[in-house]
């Protein structure tokens, strides 16, 4: 089973190992579900740094980056019914996502050359382009809410809970 990445927190020495790989620190937690990372510094400054001096600099931006955290309101934003919600990136060309919120519908392809896809506004994304296109959003969470195709500028009613029995994981769609 694939545990979820954590992310990276304030270090002790022996929770961490500390290479140098060009002008990066690389730091490497203990745990593998923290990702490993490459703390660019320079060359120069590297060179005369200890693993103590860059542990101290590593930990004092987790700190600051937790503390931004905590006083950050994160507000989803949400295009408006009949916008484009999908952009061409000026540098890559993939389809990106203009708000934090998109609506979209799952289609199946009727020839079978994907077995999925995700339209957005009438555009046809393979899970891979879709993928490409929440990329930029690395290390953040997603709810995925199931909603009639319809009702995708809706909320949908919530309750928290374990499904009701007999009723499964999948829910028919409505007439």
């Amino acid at each position: 089973m694939a545990f979820p990445r954590r992310r990276p927190h304030v270090a002790s020495p022996d929770e961490v190992r500390i290479t140098r790989e060009g002008d990066a620190a690389v730091i490497e937690y203990g745990d593998p579900n923290i990702a490993k990372t490459y703390l660019t510094i320079g060359a120069d400054k590297l060179a005369s740094m200890t693993d103590e001096n860059i542990l101290a600099l590593w930990n004092a931006g987790i700190e600051a980056s937790e503390e931004l955290r905590r006083s950050f309101t994160y507000v989803a934003t949400e295009i408006p019914v009949g916008q484009p919600q999908l952009e061409r990136c000026d540098l890559s060309g993939e389809l990106v996502s203009r708000g934090d919120i998109v609506r979209c519908v799952i289609e199946g392809r009727p020839d079978g050359e994907d077995d999925l896809f995700i339209s957005v506004d009438g555009q046809d994304l393979t899970l891979r382009q879709f993928a490409h296109m929440v990329e930029r959003y690395e290390g953040w969470g997603m709810r995925i809410e199931i909603v009639p195709d319809d009702e995708l500028h809706l909320r949908p009613k919530r309750r928290v809970g374990e499904p009701k029995k007999g009723r499964g994981r999948v829910r028919r769609r409505r007439a």
